[in-house]
Order: C-alpha cells, then structure tokens, then sequence
C-alpha cells in the first residue's frame, strides 16, 4: 500500500537508504492519510513544484508499513506521538525532524535552516 499523494513514494527500505545516500538534501514524511498528515504533504507538494526547492528530494513514506520502521527507529524520532515524522536528510544524515502538523512556514523554516 501507498500514500494517496503527488509525492514520490518510498516502498521498500532499500529505497530509503538509496535516496538519502543519493541526494544531498531529502525530506520523508512518514505517515498515514489522516488530518495531521494531509497539510504537510499539500505543503510538501506544493513546495517541491513550486521550482525553489530543486535542490529538495521530496518523499513520503506509510507510517505503518514494515519498512517505515527505518524512519521509526532513528534516535531523533524516539520520543515522538504525533504523526507524521518529518526527517530531513542531509549527506545521508538527519539534520532535524519534527512530528505533528507543519504548515507549508514551518517547512520552509525547517529547508532554510537544514540546507
């Protein structure tokens, strides 16, 4: 199963890893189509055609699919309740993340300061 998005969907954990060791700066939003989530992936979409983000990989993730346990399992999501998780990559490393609604602000507060 995946997310009901314009986004570019992440399926296997092999796909994780390839994307973030294969672009320097990507954001996965893990979560479900639920009222928490659905604003960060309008966001995400509309930031990632909107043309000033190129150097963004945009992806989205099934919060409650086996491989999602790559994202659930980094330290820096540990102690986070509130979907989705939002983890930016850079080099392959996570820079920041962030659980919960984000408005399209937040994001771009977010790309601004991680890249």
């Amino acid at each position: 199963m995946i997310l009901n998005t314009n986004l570019k969907h992440l399926k296997t954990e092999q796909e994780i890893k390839e994307i973030i060791n294969a672009e320097e700066n990507v954001i996965v939003c893990c979560g479900r189509m639920g009222p928490m989530c659905l604003p960060v992936y309008a966001s995400m979409e509309e930031l990632e055609t909107s043309g000033e983000y190129d150097h963004v990989a945009f992806r989205d993730l099934l919060f409650d699919s086996p491989e999602a346990v790559f994202i659930r399992k980094l330290p820096e999501v540990r102690t986070f309740r509130g979907l989705p998780f939002t983890v930016y990559f850079k080099n392959g490393e996570v820079v920041q993340a962030t659980s919960s609604i984000q408005s399209k602000e937040n994001l771009v507060t977010n790309i601004n300061n991680s890249f």
